[in-house]
């Protein structure tokens, strides 16, 4: 049944029967009858932000915790470059997004309008796909097959450049169906060929990745693992992907990671690496897969397979839909004893970590403290930065969608998308992290959080530099320090001026005390949490890491 409708209401129409809750944005000139339209409905709510990062992070955020494309808008030029960052973290992430940028009227296109760019190129390198809408009749078709391509497949985001007058045109619009993610299943010779490589070996592992959330599949991954006693390691930033806790649990792959957990992936002789795309920090710089390794590698994108290292069987499927049929293979053996020693090894790894002496903080016991106090449901996300060490070696993740991190490691990323994880679960509590770099880039949006009653924990950690890029300065260039130290900032009064609730912490009882009431009251807060600038990270001090590149000078 055909409607009269103008471009912009043709738009919110396609959002309603995609059930978009949330739209998340800064307001632009560029694209005022959308947001108009918005205003009308009554079953989806605009979030306005103070920077179009924040807004795109926060959908990010929105997405990773629903599986939903999470929806950002943005005007033309200025604002579509600023909400980038968003861009690319859901591309590399694989989270779900629609982005619509506001666009120069159609007759000023090519004549360098104010403000005008050509987005849809812009975008493309960091974007599924990217379309300008020219023709109004076209934006159902368009529109759909948008939200289509951000779920289907690998998930990413989806750019869509609106030209003013497209929005306000009328036209005759007819609008299909609500599409669903095809979920395709391995073969039965596929699945033949795993279980012939899996009885010849002697070590195998599991690792994990991103698709298996995206996929719902952690249920299935556990049976799969309990089932044939099968070690199982998590990719980068997808620690919930499997129960920390279990005895088949084996650690994560990631920065920081201690040698001992990542030996249990340079031991295995065969991997099957299920809904990961192998990354360059999940495989150590692409160096810790070896060729004589059996390889089985199964994921949703073709595009996939075989990119960085050549399986010895390549398998395009759904994570869940593959997991539950290799639990159909008939293997007449068990690795439990394989199993157990290298879950051990995970147990004691952090074992000679020494305790902080110099400092009264102790990040470990930060740490454990968040493990102990939270509820059992608290999703956890973090910024980029050293201080995510502390949280990726000790914080023992034991249901699945509890964590929200990002692989793509932009700074900035933590405040944001714990807002957009809270919107999607009101009921849980949300408590972000993140260092003193990071935090300021996207502090404003505590604003946000307040205006809007969504209360969110936001813990920084405040060593006043930029502790990451400092290890890396002290070993490649020591003590030739430029660029890395930052002035250092109250955010506990910065936060009072943004009208949230406020602790600045210099002891673990401090932050005991500053974390019960923050999860007694309910309300947005910040807890400032002041760190030992020195130890830069969980296994190095600047002095150690200092020593030793003077030592190999």
């Amino acid at each position: 049944m055909k409607q009269r409708l103008n471009g912009a209401n043709a738009i919110v129409e396609c959002m309603k029967l995609e059930g978009v809750e949330y739209v998340f944005c800064v307001p632009g000139e560029s694209y005022l009858p959308l947001m108009d339209s918005i205003y009308e409905t009554d079953c989806m709510e605009l979030i306005s932000n103070r920077h179009e990062g924040g807004a795109a992070f926060m959908a990010e955020g929105y997405g990773k915790a629903t599986r939903k494309p999470g929806v950002v808008m943005a005007t033309r030029a200025v604002g579509g470059a600023n909400l980038a960052i968003g861009v690319h973290t859901a591309y590399q992430d694989s989270t779900p997004m629609v982005v619509f940028l506001g666009q120069v009227h159609s007759e000023f296109r090519g004549r360098e309008g104010f403000q005008e760019v050509d987005l849809d190129r812009f975008f493309g390198h960091i974007a599924k796909w990217t379309v300008e809408i020219t023709d109004v009749g076209r934006i159902p078709e368009l529109v759909q097959r948008a939200f289509r391509i951000a779920k289907s497949g690998r998930p990413g985001p989806v750019v869509i450049s609106l030209p003013e007058d497209v929005l306000i045109e009328e036209a005759d619009m007819c609008f299909g169906p609500v599409s669903h993610a095809p979920a395709p299943r391995p073969s039965v010779q596929e699945i033949s060929f795993v279980q012939e490589l899996l009885e010849q070996a002697k070590r195998p592992v599991i690792l994990a990745g991103g698709g298996v959330i995206a996929s719902n599949g952690e249920q299935a991954l556990l049976a799969l693992a309990e089932k044939f006693k099968i070690p199982v390691l998590s990719s980068f930033r997808r620690h919930d992907v499997f129960p920390n806790d279990h005895t088949l649990y084996t650690g994560h792959c990631g920065l920081g990671t201690f040698p001992s957990i990542l030996d249990t992936l340079r031991m295995a002789d065969l991997i099957l690496a299920v809904g990961t795309r192998l990354s360059e920090v999940t495989t150590q710089d692409y160096s810790i897969i070896k060729p004589e390794q059996t390889l089985i590698h199964i994921d949703i994108s073709e595009d996939t397979l075989g990119k960085v290292f050549s399986p010895q069987v390549g398998i395009i499927s759904d994570a869940k839909a593959a997991l539950e049929e290799l639990l159909t293979m008939k293997i007449d053996h068990s690795w439990s004893t394989w199993a157990n020693e290298r879950h051990a090894a995970y147990k004691h790894a952090g074992d000679n970590v020494a305790v902080e002496k110099e400092h009264s903080i102790d990040n470990r016991e930060i740490i454990r403290m968040l493990e102990s106090m939270l509820p059992k449901e608290s999703i956890i996300t973090n910024d980029a930065g050293n201080f995510a060490s502390w949280l990726h070696n000790f914080y023992s993740f034991t249901s699945p969608k509890t964590y929200i991190g990002p692989t793509s490691g932009a700074m900035g990323y933590g405040l944001p998308s714990a807002i957009g994880a809270k919107l999607a679960n009101p009921k849980k509590t949300v408590v972000s992290l993140s260092g003193d770099g990071g935090f300021m880039m996207t502090v404003q949006e505590i604003e946000t959080a307040v205006r809007y009653n969504i209360p969110v924990i936001a813990l920084v950690f405040n060593n006043s530099m930029y502790g990451t890029i400092r290890m890396h300065q002290e070993k490649n260039y020591p003590e030739r320090v430029i660029g890395t130290k930052l002035s250092h900032t109250n955010f506990s009064m910065l936060g009072s001026a943004l009208g949230a609730k406020n602790f600045r912490v210099t002891t673990n009882e401090e932050f005991r005390n500053a974390l019960e009431q923050a999860l007694n009251e309910g309300e947005v807060t910040i807890i400032e949490i002041i760190t030992n600038p020195e130890r830069i990270s969980v296994q190095e001090t600047i002095t150690s890491i200092r020593q030793k590149a003077l030592n190999h000078a």
